[in-house]
Formats: structure tokens, sequence, C-alpha cells
């Protein structure tokens, strides 16, 4: 199982990682990114896009 975690302080609200999540684990809310269900495959996808280093993603 994988935990995303997402600094909204720090997220710049692009979309990038919405727009690429192929488990659709992340979605933009309030203009920010936020992680909606734990469905996260551990691609690492969403932190290697993220222009602002925002995401961090950990295996538990």
């Amino acid at each position: 199982m994988f935990v995303v975690t997402i600094d909204r302080e720090t997220c710049e609200g692009c979309g990038e990682c919405t727009e690429s999540c192929p488990a659709e684990a992340l979605a933009m809310v309030d203009g920010k990114a936020q992680v909606v269900n734990d469905e996260c495959m551990g691609c690492e996808t969403c932190v290697t896009i993220c222009p602002s280093g925002s995401i961090t993603l950990q295996e538990v």
C-alpha cells in the first residue's frame, strides 16, 4: 500500500499530477491538488511531474 502526501502550502495548483495519475487518486480541490482515494499504485508519476516538489510517496 502507498500513501501520497501533498503539501497544499507549496502546491502551485497546476493540475499536472491529477491529470497524470493512472489510479485517479488525486483531484483538484479549491485550486490545489488533494488525495481523494487510497488507490495509489506507487508509480511515482505525481512525484516526478510536480514542478513544486509538493508531493511525497511512502510505501506502508
